[in-house]
């Protein structure tokens, strides 16, 4: 898969100067939407929209918290309030807004609370960020339709925060720069062919 470059794609309103891009990212084709989502460490969900079709960026991020600019590892101390997450810019001509997030409530387990697998901490909480009233109405609807799916309550906030700040360069397509890592293997691999199995015919790779 040919890498793709995250500088100059992002249309979320607020965007904080991030660690290693230009500051002045924007989309200029306003037929793209954004959603900003998080679901355990942002490797995964990142891997999985990088290879669907329609979705033209992927910004892996922090969101949600107390502190300006942090970095992986504030974060990673649970400190900050941050959530990685990512945003996903999308045409939702090529690939549904409820793809998008069907895929969310498929790659991630969203009834465990501050939890995914082994990484356990507020930064890897289930979380959406609307941002409009719109996103907001359909991020619930989602909710809503997965309560229906899983056995146990859906734990999925929706959160007011607007300031999203890119993580670190080596945190932005981790998975397709480092597949032969474990971590990649045993937790990422597994998503990957679970997303494959339900959503075959909106995903780039065979």
């Amino acid at each position: 898969m040919q890498r793709r470059n995250v500088v100059n794609c992002v249309s979320i309103p607020s965007l904080q100067s991030p660690h290693q891009f230009s500051p002045f990212l924007e989309v200029q084709d306003t037929k793209l939407s954004t959603f900003v989502l998080a679901g355990g460490c942002f490797w995964c969900l990142d891997a999985v929209y990088q290879r669907t079709r329609g979705v033209h960026a992927v910004i892996s991020g922090y969101i949600g918290g107390r502190t300006k600019d942090p970095a992986y590892r504030e974060v990673c101390s649970g400190t900050t309030g941050h959530a990685e997450g990512v945003a996903v810019i999308f045409d939702p001509q090529v690939v549904p807004a409820e793809v998008i997030l069907d895929m969310f409530f498929t790659v991630h387990d969203p009834t465990t609370l501050n939890r995914q697998g082994y990484d356990v901490g507020t930064q890897y909480r289930s979380a959406m960020f609307p941002l409009d009233d719109q996103q907001r109405d359909l991020f619930q609807d989602a909710i809503e339709k997965f309560s229906r799916v899983y056995p146990n309550p859906i734990v999925t906030t929706l959160e007011e925060s607007k300031d999203f700040y890119p993580a670190e360069q080596i945190h932005q397509d981790y998975y397709s720069e480092n597949q032969e890592v474990g971590y990649c293997r045993v937790i990422i691999d597994p998503k990957i062919a679970k997303v494959r199995k339900y959503y075959a015919q909106w995903l780039n790779e065979a």
